[in-house]
């Protein structure tokens, strides 16, 4: 028996829409009841919150005068001439006046290379990173350093600024990572002897805080040197410091490593690749692109951490700031908000860019693996 309607169906309403703006509304933001009540009450939180921000940053914000007397005027905001009066502080610390020429061209270098590198159609890209790898610190060094070329010396002790938070965060940077690779291929070995001493240097370093590392280096590492045997300062950090982040870059690079297939180890083998061999063409570029984000997010710890240097005498960004609060012609009730609100741009910024730039690189070498 069989049933034939004899009238239509009422008409439906129209779906909600699925593409564009409104639909990325939809779905993302009042996907649920739920979810409608928690974007609502983002909205009012922003409402009450960043109207103020703007108004006290921009809107009422003294950006000209010599000293505290501009800031001090009643319903005054933020005192952005205090941040111009000190800008070469801030980049440079103390660094030579009539030397800073040598470390603008080391920053322009620096931020040519870097653009240089993203450009994924230039030719012959390798030779470029080559020279940023293995030129290019010889050549800051010794523009920075001077002493040679008729270029007056400048001691590290008067370095600051975002100048030294750049050293210690690209030293750590560069050279924690292989050595980081080295470690976890370490603390992978079939040597006991090798594994043992890779599993009790990560464990030794991840064990202790950053600040202890950092007093040892300057304080405690001159005492078990010979007598007349000393290190410079920032010289000890760098090594603190790099150290310090290798062992959590050899975590996070083992982590990759563990993620590989066994049929790939098994695969180099059947090619009759070597050790070395196999992990550089083979396993390491599949581990390392497993793991770009963990990888770049140890990036991003470091280059935020670089600010507990100032704990043992040298004043990075942050720390340059912090020394010109004291300055009494700056003096002034906004003068320290407006420098820390300073300070957490131009770090957001850096650490935002390195972010997304990651982004960028692990869509690039997933494109071969990506499933529609």
């Amino acid at each position: 028996m069989s049933f034939v309607r004899d009238t239509y169906l009422p008409a439906a309403p129209p779906p909600p829409p699925s593409v564009g703006a409104l639909g990325w509304v939809g779905q993302n933001l009042f996907s649920s009841p739920g979810n409608g009540l928690l974007t609502l009450l983002g909205l009012f939180i922003l409402w009450l919150g960043v109207p103020p921000f703007i108004e006290w940053t921009l809107l009422n914000a003294v950006w000209r005068g010599t000293g505290r007397e501009a800031c001090l005027v009643e319903g005054a905001g933020a005192c952005w001439a205090f941040v111009a009066a000190k800008l070469g502080q801030f980049v440079y610390g103390r660094y030579t006046f009539e030397e800073r020429w040598r470390v603008d061209l080391v920053f322009f270098i620096g931020a040519l290379t870097v653009a240089l590198l993203m450009w994924e159609r230039l030719p012959k890209r390798y030779y470029l990173a080559l020279f940023g790898v293995l030129v290019y610190p010889i050549l800051a060094f010794i523009l920075l350093t001077g002493g040679v070329f008729g270029l007056p010396v400048v001691e590290t002790s008067l370095w600051g600024g975002l100048l030294l938070t750049f050293v210690v965060a690209a030293v750590g940077i560069t050279v924690s990572l292989p050595l980081g690779i080295f470690l976890a291929l370490g603390r992978r070995s079939q040597l006991p002897v090798l594994r043992l001493l890779s599993v009790v240097y990560i464990e030794v370093w991840r064990g202790v805080p950053l600040i202890t590392v950092l007093f040892m280096a300057s304080v405690m590492l001159p005492l078990f040197l010979p007598p007349g045997v000393n290190f410079d300062k920032l010289l000890r950090v760098l090594i603190g410091v790099t150290l310090f982040s290798a062992a959590y870059m050899a975590e996070v690079v083992r982590g990759g490593l563990q993620a590989i297939p066994r049929g790939q180890y098994e695969a180099a083998s059947a090619l009759g690749l070597g050790f070395w061999k196999a992990n550089l063409l083979i396993v390491m570029p599949q581990a390392l692109r497993m793991v770009i984000p963990s990888i770049v997010n140890t990036f991003i710890g470091l280059f935020k951490d670089t600010t507990l240097v100032m704990i043992v005498g040298l004043f990075d960004f942050l720390g340059s700031i912090q020394v010109n609060f004291s300055d009494a012609t700056w003096a002034a009730p906004q003068t320290a908000a407006t420098g820390y609100v300073f300070a957490a741009l131009i770090f957001w910024i850096i650490c935002f860019s390195m972010s997304r730039y990651s982004v960028r690189v692990e869509r690039r070498l997933n494109e071969g693996t990506r499933r529609e």
